[in-house]
């Protein structure tokens, strides 16, 4: 997978502190885009998920969870699935962003994205609009982007958003 950068420790994507993953390749490429240097697939450096786990374990300060933030992750569904399950081994959640919507994402029957779903515990999921900017939003950008929780989307078969506490 080709990865844009690392940052080992943040607030500010995702609940508590975290180690983000920002991947490379977007096919979205939303007009006003936080990281357009992600857009470019050729661009970054190629990581094997061997060698992103070895960076997790590593890692001296506890963490809360890893986040997979973009370009778009989903180009990288089944190596990033296998990160959080490492990640999930530590004892992480995990939070992955996407510009595609939940709704998209399920009805791609991709064995890699159904992988990276099942052990997503959040999904900021859908494209940045500019017009529905909001900076006093948590996790996000956009108003049309929402922060759902996966594993209770999946059991009740219908969106069930997350709420923190």
């Amino acid at each position: 997978m080709r990865l844009s950068g690392i940052t080992p420790e943040s607030l500010v994507d995702g609940p508590g502190l975290r180690y983000v993953i920002f991947t490379q390749g977007c096919p979205h490429q939303c007009p006003h885009c936080q990281n357009p240097e992600t857009w470019d697939r050729d661009a970054g450096k190629e990581y094997s998920a061997r060698q992103v786990i070895r960076l997790l374990k590593q890692q001296k300060k506890k963490k809360q969870g890893v986040t997979f933030s973009g370009g778009e992750p989903f180009l990288y569904a089944a190596e990033l699935a296998e990160v959080a399950q490492a990640a999930h081994q530590l004892g992480w959640d995990v939070v992955t962003y996407t510009g595609f919507t939940y709704e998209e994402l399920i009805a791609d029957n991709n064995d890699g994205v159904k992988a990276l779903l099942s052990v997503s515990d959040i999904l900021i999921d859908g494209k940045y609009v500019h017009a529905l900017g909001d900076i006093g939003l948590k996790f996000r950008g956009s108003s049309n982007q929402r922060l759902i929780d996966v594993a209770e989307t999946q059991k009740k078969d219908q969106i069930v958003l997350w709420n923190e506490g």
